[in-house]
């Protein structure tokens, strides 16, 4: 399967354009760790873009993404692209992460949240512009996107962190490698200062 295929299985099943934006972010993200990790940019890529395509129908943890799966197995989509997106969930799908690209997406998932956030409360709306420092200020303040679990996120980029890069890439490393990936497809987010009014 190829990404124009897995694209339309997200348009197809994803109304909300902020979750849409939010799955391009996180494939641009996951993307940019292939190359670094040894992984195949185009599968890693996938399981980015899809790993909420059921949000929308399954919307709670107990159901996303365990119900969802069976449509991109369907599909044709490889075994890796599905592995990770059931680990992405573990409590819900009792899969649990097992190669890189699975703790790539936990790790991604998260973060890409709150650099959204933190570029859509600017007049700018453009993300090319976003500074770590602004993601740690907004970090801090809890109610900042309030939904984003500060443990969470720390927790998934410890994991990724012990099991592909022994124990070295700090959480604010991670998030400049993000920031960085998801700057280089700003136009596709639609943060490349269009929605600034």
């Amino acid at each position: 399967m190829n990404r124009e295929r897995a694209w339309e299985t997200v348009v197809e099943h994803v109304e909300d354009v902020g979750l849409r934006r939010h799955m391009l972010a996180v494939e641009a993200a996951v993307k940019s760790y292939a190359a670094k990790l040894g992984g195949d940019p185009e599968v890693w890529g996938l399981a980015g873009l899809l790993h909420d395509y059921d949000w929308e129908i399954h919307p709670t943890l107990e159901g996303h993404p365990a119900e969802g799966i069976h449509l991109l197995r369907e599909r044709g989509f490889s075994a890796p692209v599905l592995q990770a997106i059931l680990a992405h969930n573990t409590a819900g799908t009792g899969v649990e992460r097992s190669e890189p690209l699975d703790f790539a997406l936990l790790a991604c998932d998260e973060i890409t949240g709150l650099i959204i956030a933190a570029t859509l409360v600017r007049p700018h709306k453009d993300i090319r512009s976003i500074k770590v420092k602004s993601i740690k200020r907004n970090w801090k303040d809890r109610l900042f996107t309030a939904a984003v679990s500060r443990e969470e996120v720390s927790e998934a980029v410890e994991d990724f962190s012990r099991v592909c890069f022994d124990g070295k890439l700090q959480l604010w490393e991670h998030v400049a490698h993000v920031l960085e990936a998801m700057q280089g497809v700003a136009a596709e987010l639609d943060l490349d200062g269009r929605l600034a009014s």
